[in-house]
């Protein structure tokens, strides 16, 4: 026990923050053939992860009819996944310090295609509720390890840009996982367009593979000694930067998945009455978190985080009060700024943990993805009880608490 310590605390003082100038010796330049691979392979991996965790979204009507299930039931499907997803990632940070990283996200990308695959089989909601859980935790070994490959090999000076890159292939991914999936249910059924998402991925995780550059900074730390992960963790919840990171993470998608949750069902009723196809359309203002993740990235490296961190989280005070409109356009107006919002502040946010947490860049990503999913899981199941005793008015003033909120943290980042 005591000498995996000792191996631990000497991989951390050869990768001290201090000597940035090793790092940059090796680090992947912008401009370079494996800064073009590491962009396309990170934007598959991206794709794939997030439109197998999402794909259910515009599905949770389909669930309620097919199963006899309640619309708070139904968001199961998903919080399920993200639930077990953050504690999947808590263990997945700690693991890849000795598995290593691309292997890792390779092979865990491959087990989730296949278990959404199953998923669209097994005939009973338990049966698929299990599933999608089990996808959650082999989940776990895409996000955090990503953040921390990102923060390990990319040159300092452009890793912003390319965590904006990143996200915009989590916002492609969840965008095409929703809209493809209405898509796809119109042509066969909501199980065939699940078994047809499962086979899409599996193809992004081999093309992610054969193209991510082997990593040239990480340093392997064999074997799981638990005490040294648990002094790592200690170590950043102790930190107030990362904790208001953190924090910022969980609101994020509080508002977001619990706004997307259930416009599926406001949408799906009276007066509006859409059907699959017209319902997964509404997700196309994903197109819009793919632009502004990458500016977002960009100017957080020019400007700072906090004054992008605010105004991401005005977007989404904004978009949430506007979806009020009785009106369909100002229902999607609404929803493309909430889209917006939350992808300039994801952006950031994601992008700010590695700089400041020193070596052990995989258990800050970690802890800020814990967070992060446990306010998709935990808020948006309980936006089910708001939205069965007070409607979509309980949702909306729900979603602005957590937005103004986020708007008081993000003001006590700074500025760098």
């Amino acid at each position: 026990m005591g000498k995996s310590i000792v191996t631990s605390e000497r991989s951390i003082t050869v990768n001290r923050p201090g000597r940035r100038e090793d790092m940059q010796s090796v680090a992947i330049k912008r401009g370079t053939k494996e800064y073009l691979r590491a962009g396309i392979s990170l934007f598959l991996l991206g794709f794939a992860s997030f439109s197998l965790i999402y794909c259910v979204q515009p599905l949770l009507p389909a669930f309620s009819g097919a199963f006899s299930i309640s619309p708070a039931q139904s968001s199961l499907a998903l919080s399920f996944t993200t639930g077990l997803l953050a504690v999947s990632i808590l263990l997945s940070g700690a693991f890849s310090q000795a598995l290593g990283r691309k292997g890792l996200m390779f092979t865990s990308m491959m087990l989730a295609s296949v278990c959404n695959i199953v998923a669209a089989i097994v005939p009973e909601w338990h049966q698929l509720l299990i599933a999608r859980a089990i996808e959650g935790v082999v989940l776990g070994g895409v996000p955090a390890v990503a953040m921390a490959w990102l923060a390990e090999e990319i040159e300092p000076t452009h890793l912003g840009k390319t965590m904006g890159l990143y996200v915009g292939g989590t916002a492609f991914g969840a965008m095409m996982g929703r809209v493809g999936m209405g898509l796809l249910t119109e042509l066969t059924s909501w199980r065939g367009a699940m078994e047809i998402q499962g086979l899409l991925c599996l193809v992004s995780a081999v093309g992610f593979y054969v193209l991510l550059p082997f990593s040239k900074n990480f340093v392997k730390n064999p074997g799981f000694n638990v005490r040294f992960h648990l002094k790592a963790w200690g170590q950043h919840l102790s930190n107030p930067g990362l904790i208001r990171l953190y924090v910022i993470g969980f609101f994020l998608t509080s508002i977001f998945v619990t706004l997307f949750n259930y416009a599926t069902f406001r949408l799906s009723e009276v007066p509006f009455n859409f059907n699959q196809t017209q319902i997964s359309s509404v997700f196309c203002a994903f197109a819009f978190g793919i632009v502004s993740s990458s500016v977002a990235g960009t100017l957080a490296d020019k400007l700072g985080k906090k004054p992008l961190l605010i105004a991401g989280f005005f977007l989404m005070l904004a978009g949430s009060l506007c979806t009020l409109s009785s009106s369909l356009a100002g229902i999607v107006a609404g929803i493309i700024m909430v889209t917006t919002g939350f992808f300039i502040s994801h952006s950031v946010a994601s992008g700010a943990v590695g700089p400041l947490s020193g070596t052990l860049k995989g258990h800050a990503s970690s802890l800020y993805l814990l967070f992060y999913y446990m306010g998709s899981s935990v808020t948006g199941s309980a936006g089910g009880w708001f939205w069965q005793h007070g409607g979509w008015s309980a949702i909306v003033y729900l979603t602005a608490v957590f937005s103004t909120a986020g708007m008081i943290i993000s003001a006590s980042v700074t500025k760098k």
